[in-house]
């Protein structure tokens, strides 16, 4: 299903479902994505607390121009097929699946929700080692299915390869930047795993600033106060957006039509820099827009 590539996702807040508190604040924060979290951030006994209080949580609405992803329980556990079930019917915006590890598994996923609305999407957990095997048959998967997302789990990515997850992230360097090849080469979106330094603002933006660099188009986040420095490392500066208008602008110059390379400002720039200024700018209203 195709998404608009210009659709702000900087800030994906991940919050327990069955935090009612936080699910009210949720719909008071800057964020671009709320995920009602049914899997890591609930314990076994309150699984079908949690999945009811999601459903009711999209039902009573109030989140504006934020996405609602409700993440599921994996599809073999005790509590996946349910969970499927209540989010297919829930009209959240996408259900979040964890541990996907083949496109196989995407085929899966896409057999449970098929009686969901045509408009609901399939975003997947990129997380496990396997997964790292087979990230472009993974992407591929979204010329035939739901999928349009992805969101790296460097967590339990760190846990099941028994790495550190330092700030630099060096042991994950290589994964990220293959994730982000293959998103971009099938055209799903792809989110930057969590900083779990909360009270750290300033590790927490180097962290983010790194995502930036690789290509992520946001950042999964795990308290609220990350929210406004996401946004802002996320979010085009003045000096990129003049910069792009610029590139947009000469192109559009009599002289310079039907060319593949012009100069701008003293520098050289071609046709592929004029697609990454139109999004650049497409992705700057989009944000003033929701504002």
């Amino acid at each position: 299903m195709p998404i608009a590539s210009d659709r702000p996702r900087r800030s994906a807040l991940y919050l327990p479902a069955s935090n009612a508190k936080a699910v009210a604040k949720a719909r008071t924060l800057p964020c671009d994505v709320v995920i009602l979290d049914l899997e890591d951030a609930v314990a076994p006994e309150a699984k079908a607390e949690a999945r009811a209080a999601a459903v009711a949580a999209v039902a009573e609405g109030g989140f504006g121009h934020r996405e609602v992803a409700i993440r599921a329980n994996g599809i073999d556990t005790e509590w996946g097929a349910a969970d499927l079930a209540a989010i297919s019917a829930s009209g959240a915006d996408a259900v979040l699946v964890p541990k996907v590890n083949s496109a196989g598994d995407i085929g899966r996923y896409e057999d449970a929700l098929k009686t969901a609305p045509r408009e609901m999407q399939l975003w997947a957990m990129i997380e496990t080692c396997a997964s790292v095997a087979n990230l472009h048959e993974i992407a591929a998967c979204t010329a035939s299915s739901r999928l349009s997302l992805w969101i790296m789990g460097t967590n339990d990515l760190a846990k099941e390869m028994r790495a550190q997850l330092t700030p630099c992230r060096t042991p994950f360097l290589p994964f990220l930047s293959l994730a982000v090849a293959a998103a971009r080469a099938h055209g799903v979106a792809i989110l930057d795993g969590v900083c779990n330094e909360f009270r750290d603002l300033e590790a927490f933006e180097a962290e983010a600033r790194q995502g930036l660099m690789f290509g992520f188009d946001g950042k999964s986040l795990i308290h609220p106060a990350q929210v406004e420095p996401c946004n802002t490392v996320f979010s085009p500066s003045e000096a990129e957006l003049a910069w792009a208008q610029a590139v947009i602008d000469a192109f559009a110059l009599p002289e310079n039509a039907g060319k593949g390379a012009i100069r701008v400002e003293g520098k050289m720039v071609e046709l592929l820099h004029l697609e990454q200024a139109k999004r650049l700018v497409a992705v700057a209203e989009r944000i003033r827009a929701a504002r």
